[in-house]
């Protein structure tokens, strides 16, 4: 019989080891319990490996033949080290790993990079900074625009790299905020490149070092990988002159002229970025027209407000086949362009540098999925279940693997991600969750902002067409806005798209002040299915933003439903005269 004085002694000791520094490598156990008799250990193993104590001692086995027999020591499970093990830690794997502590499951990160990943490093995060301080010496750069509200200011100027630094210190300090949200919870972060050895069991490291790595086991494993740019054919990136967004962010440099291939998100918030700054912008667009997965509706107000009044031009059909790196100031960048039909070289430009913002591939290669009779397809995304697992070879599902983010490829942003992730942690947890992904919304900073849930209007009439139903269209503008009238930033407009017969929202879109800021009402409307007619009788503060949202809402109309055969009875007058 052990007493309670040796109870209490094993419990100073656990609470010692909790408070004992850690690696970023595989945890150790304390060398006072090394010394612990195989009697004791046995029989306070419920009172010593306690959730807080496996928090660091997980995956400990005792050097000691005696007592090795007893295997890794797990608060689930005697087999695995870990209930849930995150391969890679961006918003996704972050998302995931807050769910999964949230739901009781003992939980750790491998990431081989940067906590964060590339919306925290390298995209969202610090591209916000670059736009909100664009957009700052832009507003104030609009001599009439101020003098209108009776403001006066003197020359505008800048610091090139006080705005850089901007951008990359809120990177750093967002980076620590959210490893410290981990390291807070009792997640474990292990330090490495991670690859399969089966669906249990992951293998890492960092090339080059011998001092990193490990191998951690887990009943279930989710890959947050994540994505880089994409690189097209015939151009090199050299980082200065031609470069991706990853390179962008950092801005080393104004160029006086920037070519930039692709007109999605990433150019169009660039274009922002870089025109406020002085900057002329050339787009190249492979597609007859410039922002291709627009509503065209919202795509052609916004060609008026983002495009037409700027410094910027474009070059549609033709594909960039060719970029010679230049020299910043010394020697220009020439861009082949291609006809995309005919396959004809039409011209080639000369410019002062080049963005390629041509999309994103995932970040799959070296996990070594074929171990667990998996394989990407051929863009390299991990096929996956509507519930986030990894579908096998076979095409069935990989028991205990699930594939969150831009790594399948579903829906490839950050929230989406950590929707994604929150999802499969419910799926792992035995409680069915399937993500609708029409009900994520997307934005684009620009200034004004693009934001939308759903489909364009194009894609719901084509959806009408197939499926035999009637499409509604309803529209506002901020021009009868009381607060965008007070901004004096009236240019803008919502439009929502939506089921005839059943007030269903297919698709809501919006242009204009704070736009990303107010299609969460829209997404999650869709996302808890209520119809336009339920957003109705919503409510919403006066005078704000949100009443373009309200007044769309009440102007829509939904066909009364078809009466069918004979007249129904009236309901009762009140439950109370139901019968029991």
């Amino acid at each position: 019989m052990v007493s309670m004085t040796t109870n209490a002694g094993f419990r100073a000791q656990a609470r010692a080891a909790m408070a004992a520094p850690r690696s970023a490598a595989v945890r150790r156990s304390s060398p006072s319990l090394v010394g612990a008799s195989e009697s004791a250990l046995t029989t306070n193993r419920k009172s010593l490996y306690n959730r807080n104590a496996t928090c660091r001692m997980i995956g400990h086995v005792d050097p000691r033949p005696e007592l090795r027999s007893h295997g890794p020591v797990s608060c689930r499970a005697a087999s695995y080290d870990y209930d849930v093990c995150i391969i890679g830690c961006g918003v996704g794997g972050h998302g995931a790993a807050l769910h999964a502590v949230q739901q009781g499951l003992k939980t750790c990160i491998i990431e081989g990079h940067d906590i964060g990943g590339t919306c925290v490093n390298r995209g969202c995060v610090p591209s916000k900074a670059l736009l909100a301080a664009s957009g700052r010496i832009r507003e104030m750069q609009n001599e009439m625009h101020l003098k209108a509200m009776g403001i006066q200011v003197g020359s505008v100027s800048f610091d090139r790299q006080g705005v850089a630094d901007h951008a990359s210190q809120l990177a750093s300090n967002i980076q620590g905020n959210l490893k410290n949200s981990l390291v807070a919870i009792g997640v474990d972060i292990h330090v490495g490149m991670a690859k399969f050895v089966d669906n249990h069991t992951i293998a890492y490291g960092l090339p080059g070092r011998v001092d990193v790595g490990g191998q951690v086991t887990a009943k279930d494993v989710i890959i947050a990988t994540g994505s880089v740019p994409f690189v097209p054919p015939g151009i090199k990136i050299d980082g200065k002159t031609v470069f991706t967004s990853d390179h962008a962010l950092k801005l080393e440099w104004i160029p006086e002229w920037v070519a930039i291939i692709g007109s999605g998100y990433i150019g169009l918030e660039f274009s922002d970025v870089y025109t406020a700054l002085g900057s002329e912008v050339t787009f190249i667009e492979a597609v007859d027209k410039i922002m291709p997965g627009f509503d065209n509706e919202i795509a052609r107000l916004a060609q008026r407000t983002l495009i037409t009044p700027r410094n910027i031009d474009s070059r549609t059909g033709v594909l960039a086949t060719n970029v010679k790196q230049g020299v910043p100031g010394v020697k220009p960048v020439e861009i082949e362009l291609t006809d995309f039909n005919t396959k004809e070289v039409v011209d080639v430009m000369e410019v002062d540098a080049c963005l390629v913002a041509t999309g994103r591939v995932p970040f799959t290669q070296g996990l070594s999925i074929d171990k667990i009779g998996a394989e990407t397809d051929r863009r390299g995304f991990v096929p996956v279940t509507d519930k986030m697992e990894v579908l096998g070879k076979d095409g069935k599902p990989v028991p205990h693997v699930y594939c969150i983010g831009d790594a399948n490829g579903k829906y490839m942003l950050a929230h989406a991600a950590s929707a994604q992730g929150i999802s499969a942690i419910e799926n792992i947890k035995g409680r069915p969750h399937v993500l609708n992904h029409n009900s994520v919304p997307a934005a684009c900073f620009t200034h004004p902002e693009v934001s939308f849930v759903g489909l364009t209007e194009e894609q719901a009439r084509e959806k009408a067409e197939e499926e035999k139903f009637e499409v509604g269209v309803v529209k506002t503008s901020f021009k009868a806005n009381s607060k965008a009238l007070a901004e004096l930033e009236g240019d803008g407009m919502a439009k929502a798209i939506f089921r005839k017969d059943t007030g269903e929202i297919l698709g809501v879109w919006i242009i204009g002040l704070h736009a990303a800021d107010l299609i969460h009402e829209a997404s999650n409307a869709v996302a808890t299915n209520q119809t336009i007619q339920d957003l109705k009788f919503n409510v919403h503060a006066h005078p704000t933003l949100s009443e373009v949202l309200d007044e769309l809402f009440k102007h829509a109309e939904v066909d009364p439903p078809k009466q069918e055969g004979a007249k129904k009875s009236p309901p009762a007058k009140s439950a109370a005269a139901a019968p029991a």
